[in-house]
């Protein structure tokens, strides 16, 4: 078993190839997704309503930011990724200490930033 079996995760990808592409990887380290979204108002809702362990944010959702699912995730206290190729640069003062995962990524990647995000110790 993976350590990040059972992990719930929302994706928020507006890009239908990359979400499922995220949700494959996610899949294979042992997470379960909760919930798939391309669009910023879902995206709230979910982050606002679901048992959600962790979230990976796409930054640009077809022109709008990604920002307020963000605010929502942190101020209920769930762990999100930022997933962008823009890198830290992109994202305000606020959130520069929250994880980025640049784009395009691998497996590998998205592996150790989650374990960034959620605190748990990786073997080199």
């Amino acid at each position: 078993m993976s350590e990040f079996s059972g992990i719930k995760v929302l994706v928020v990808e507006d890009e239908g190839f990359v979400a499922l592409l995220i949700e494959d990887m996610l899949s294979d380290l042992g997470c379960e997704i909760v919930a798939s979204v391309a669009e910023l108002q879902e995206a709230c809702a979910v982050a606002a309503a679901e048992e959600i362990d962790l979230a990976v944010l796409d930054v640009n959702l077809g022109g709008e930011r990604s920002f307020p699912v963000a605010e929502v995730l942190r101020e209920r206290g769930v762990p999100f990724i930022f997933s962008t190729g823009y890198g830290t640069a992109g994202l305000p003062p606020e959130f520069i200490k929250w994880p980025v995962l640049a784009k395009p990524f691998s497996a590998k990647a998205l592996e150790a930033t989650l374990a960034v995000a959620l605190g748990v110790p990786q073997s080199q």
